[in-house]
C-alpha cells in the first residue's frame, strides 16, 4: 500500500450509493486507505463534470458498475506516494477515461489512487486547472479532431459543423477547429448562445428548431466535416448533408443512441463516420492528444470554464441533464 504522512488525514469525497434501488450522491469523510487500489496515489486538485459524471451521480443513468464509489472520471493533481518508477513525488499529472468514477473511485475526492497505466504527465503548456476545464470533453473533442485529420481534413476544404455547440465537447471542438483555421458552424439549440459560440471563433451559427432535415437519402451537400455530440436525428442528417470524402466523428448521443440512414452517403459520396471512444483510447494516442491540448488546439479555456466546489456538484448535475448548460464545470477538490 502506498501512502504518506499527509495523506494519512481524513478528506472530503463525493459517494455515490444504492440503497433499495435508490441513487444518490453525498459528501462524506474518506481516507485514503478506503480508496480503490492502484499503483499512484495522486492529491487531487480539480476534477471536472461531465455529461456521464451528471448521469451517474443522480442514477439517470446506469454508468457505475458497483456501489458506493466516488463519482467523477477526471482528476488533475501532485503525486503523494507512488511505487512506479514513471512517476514520482511531487509530479503534476492527469487521469480521464478507462474505470475512473466507474468502476474505480474517481476524482471528485482530495485524494484518488490509480493504476499506473492510466495516469498522463501533465503537458507543457497546461495547468493543472486548464487539464480539468478541457477533461474528457475537452480529450473527446481533440480526438474527434486528430481522427478527422486522419481523415484527410484540412482548413480551405469547406466548413466544419460542429452539434451541441455550447456544451463541453462542442465549445472546445469550435474554439479548438477555430485556432487552427477551419471555417466553423456552430449548430445550436440555444438562440440567444449566439455571442458566445461566435467569441469561440464559430463563423456562423444554426438554430437548430429552425433546420430543415430532409428526407431524401441525400440532401446538399454542406459540411467538410463534423463533430456530433448529438447522435440520433442530427447525426443522421450529417450523414445525408456531409461533403464527398467528407467525415464526421460521432462523439455522444445525447440526441438519441439510434441511428436512421441509409448506405448512399458512404458509398455515392465516400462519406466516412468516425466512431470516438475516450475512455480506451490507447495510451500513445491520448498523451499525443493531450500534447495537442496544450499546444495547436489549446482553446481560450477561461471562456469556457466556470469552477464550483464539490458542494455544488448537484446543481451542476441538473444543469447539465436539463440541457441548460454551457461550457465546463471544473471542480475544485483541493
Amino acid at each position: 500500500m502506498i501512502t504518506s504522512a499527509r495523506a494519512m488525514n481524513r478528506f472530503r469525497a463525493f459517494r455515490i450509493t444504492n440503497v433499495d434501488n435508490v441513487v444518490r450522491g453525498a459528501l462524506v469523510d474518506a481516507t485514503p486507505d478506503e480508496l480503490s487500489a492502484g499503483d499512484v496515489l495522486i492529491r487531487a486538485v480539480f476534477s471536472s463534470v461531465n455529461y456521464k459524471d451528471a448521469l451517474a451521480g443522480t442514477g439517470t443513468g446506469k454508468i457505475l458498475r458497483r456501489f458506493p464509489l466516488i463519482g467523477g472520471i477526471d482528476v488533475a493533481g501532485i503525486v503523494e506516494a507512488s511505487t512506479d518508477e514513471r512517476f514520482k513525488v511531487g509530479d503534476e499529472v492527469l487521469a480521464t477515461g478507462y474505470d475512473l468514477g466507474v468502476n474505480h473511485d474517481g476524482g471528485y475526492a482530495g485524494y484518488v489512487r490509480v493504476p499506473a497505466d492510466w495516469v498522463v504527465p501533465m503537458p507543457v503548456g497546461l495547468t493543472l486547472f486548464e487539464a480539468m476545464a478541457l477533461g474528457t470533453a475537452g480529450f473527446t473533442a481533440g480526438l474527434a479532431i486528430v481522427r478527422l485529420e486522419q481523415m484527410g481534413l484540412r482548413p480551405g476544404r469547406g466548413p466544419v459543423v460542429v452539434t451541441g455547440a455550447t456544451g463541453g465537447v462542442g465549445s472546445i471542438a469550435v474554439a479548438s477547429l477555430a485556432r487552427l483555421g477551419y471555417e466553423v458552424t456552430a449548430l445550436t439549440g440555444k438562440e440567444h448562445e449566439g455571442d458566445y459560440l461566435k467569441g469561440l471563433g464559430a463563423t456562423t451559427v444554426l438554430n437548430r428548431a429552425t433546420l430543415e432535415l430532409g428526407t431524401r437519402p441525400l440532401e446538399k451537400a454542406m459540411w467538410a466535416g463534423a463533430v456530433d455530440a448529438v447522435g440520433g436525428d442530427l447525426l443522421a442528417w450529417l450523414t445525408r448533408t456531409t461533403n464527398y470524402w467528407g467525415a464526421i466523428a460521432s462523439t455522444g448521443l445525447a440526441g438519441g443512441t439510434e441511428l436512421h440512414t441509409t448506405v448512399m452517403p458512404f458509398i455515392l459520396r465516400g462519406v466516412s463516420l468516425i466512431g470516438v471512444d475516450s475512455v480506451m483510447c490507447p495510451m500513445n494516442v491520448r498523451r499525443d492528444v493531450w500534447r495537442r491540448l496544450a499546444t495547436d488546439l489549446k482553446p481560450p479555456l477561461p471562456d469556457i470554464a466556470q469552477t464550483i466546489t464539490l458542494e455544488e456538484l448537484p446543481g451542476a448535475f441538473a444543469t447539465l441533464l436539463a440541457g441548460k448548460a454551457r461550457g465546463r464545470f471544473v471542480v475544485r477538490v483541493g
